[in-house]
């Protein structure tokens, strides 16, 4: 099994609802770190599993999205808690509808909130 893994960072804020979580009830800010991990069996005619400037360019867009955005705004998190789960989960599917994926077995979207915490999400080809 391949892997190739791009890792890039970025400024977005949140509160979270639902709960009382203290603190994290109020619009804050968070510096993310996102790392997509692709996985697969076959090597493309390149020995590529998927070029490495198709990973950056597919996250790169992704990122600029929600960069410096309140999550909470936008309409992926409507009526949703802007959760690091729920955003690994958005982050990744977004991902995986601009990556050619025909290599692939699976896709691992890690989301660090800051450097002790962090949520992934898995998703199978």
């Amino acid at each position: 099994m391949y892997t190739v893994t791009v890792i890039r960072d970025f400024m977005a804020q949140h509160y979270l609802i639902g709960g009382d979580w203290g603190d994290e009830n109020n619009w804050h800010t968070h510096h993310y770190e996102v790392e997509v991990q692709l996985q697969g069996k076959q090597l493309d005619r390149h020995g590529y599993l998927v070029d490495i400037v198709e990973i950056e360019d597919a996250l790169s867009q992704v990122i600029w999205y929600f960069k410096d955005k309140t999550l909470n705004e936008l309409p992926e998190f409507n009526q949703l808690n802007p959760s690091i789960e729920h955003f690994s989960r958005i982050i990744g599917e977004m991902f995986a509808r601009k990556i050619s994926t025909q290599n692939l077995t699976a896709l691992v979207l890690k989301l660090w909130e800051h450097e002790a915490a962090w949520a992934s999400y898995t998703l199978k080809f």
